[in-house]
């Protein structure tokens, strides 16, 4: 695995042995950042499933101004911390060991980002409750992008003011997720 393409080029990044998680797989997340492109540039990215904090560390490469990458996994947060550093762009970088409903909850009203990341486990109906607690706790600045990752059966629906764009990419899906008031 490596940041595809910006600052940090070529850069190789480590991610956790076995199956506790699943790293996006490289033509998924050129297709993703190839959708997104022209709206990176300055955001405040929340990467909420870090794993290996790939998908926030692309973002930083390509120009977002920051990024908090949200691991619940010790070992995860440390590799994402590693990745980071081999990357060059650990001063932009904050990690967070804790669990994504305790993040939300410690951020409500604090922080805003404008690039939101989810790709947590696959499960039906996961990434709508995730957005709906990411969305009440007032994380999303005006214009945010969500991006998410999933399985068919956890496809999300847009929240309210937003569109939907799908993609397909054999079993996984990625929707994007934008402002309506940005897309008129």
């Amino acid at each position: 695995m490596r940041i595809i393409t910006g600052k940090a080029r070529g850069a190789r990044l480590a991610t956790l042995a076995g199956d506790e998680t699943r790293p996006t797989a490289e033509r998924v997340k050129e297709a993703m950042f190839s959708a997104i492109q022209f709206n990176i540039e300055g955001r405040r990215v929340l990467d909420l499933f870090g794993g290996s904090g790939q998908l926030a560390l692309e973002a930083l490469s390509r120009g977002a101004q920051s990024a908090v990458v949200v691991d619940s996994n010790r070992k995860a947060a440390e590799i994402i911390r590693a990745n980071s550093i081999k990357a060059n762009l650990f001063d932009c970088c904050k990690t967070v060991c804790a669990d994504w409903r305790d993040f939300i909850k410690t951020q409500s009203g604090r922080d805003k980002f404008s690039l939101v990341f989810l790709d947590p486990p696959y499960k039906d109906g996961f990434l709508d409750e995730v957005i709906k607690r990411v969305s009440a706790a007032d994380l999303l600045a005006d214009g945010a992008i969500i991006v998410c990752e999933s399985g068919e059966s956890g496809i999300p629906l847009p929240p309210d003011g937003y569109t939907a764009k799908l993609y397909r990419y054999g079993k996984t899906y990625v929707t994007i997720l934008k402002s309506e008031a940005d897309v008129i």
